[in-house]
Parts: C-alpha cells; sequence; structure tokens
C-alpha cells in the first residue's frame, strides 16, 4: 500500500518543514521537518519502515520512538482526512508462469 494525498488536498514546501491545505474544508496543516520528512518519504512510495529508518538516521532518534512518531504521524494524517491508502495494481503473470487450472 501507499500513501497519498487526498484528491483537494496540496502540499507546498516552508521554510519550516511543509504546509497542507485541505482545499475542501478551507483548513491547513503545518508539519515540522521531520514530519515533513516522513510524509514526503511515505508519498514517494516508501513504507512505514522505510519512513521510520530515515527519520533515526537524519535526527538521531531511536528506532522506536520514531516508529510510534511515524505511525501517530500517519494516524493524525487520516484522521483529519488528508491522506489515502492506495493498493498497489497488480501485474498479471505471463501467461506462461499462470498457476496451473488459472483462467487466463
Amino acid at each position: 500500500m501507499t500513501l497519498k494525498l487526498r484528491d483537494g488536498v496540496s502540499m507546498a514546501e516552508t521554510e519550516y518543514g511543509i504546509a497542507l491545505l485541505d482545499e475542501d474544508a478551507g483548513r491547513y496543516w503545518n508539519l515540522n521537518p521531520t514530519g515533513a520528512l516522513v510524509l514526503c518519504k511515505l508519498l514517494d512510495g516508501g513504507t512505514a519502515i522505510q519512513a521510520v529508518e530515515k527519520l533515526a538516521e537524519e535526527f538521531a532518534v531511536d528506532r522506536d520512538t520514531a516508529g510510534r512518531d511515524v505511525e501517530e504521524l500517519i494516524d493524525d494524517l487520516r484522521s483529519a482526512g488528508l491522506v489515502e491508502q492506495s493498493l498497489p495494481q497488480r501485474r498479471a503473470l505471463p501467461p506462461e508462469v499462470q498457476p496451473e487450472g488459472s483462467v487466463q
């Protein structure tokens, strides 16, 4: 699964991190540099685990703390209705590797 901004939400970099604008509700949120790093990693297709590793590396935070912070940020973004998850598209297997008895 990948994280993406919901339609109607725009993002702008600021000198303090990232601002998210919910154009439908007319509300905005500011993310500090750590939140911005995590969100950008997730929007670029990274996993929560990769975001934890990047956060721990960039800000010298232990992985347990980074893990809690990443999960909390994801939960907050979902609760605010700013992001959604999309399932990766499944690629069809070529006919020569289809499981036996499958319908093509």
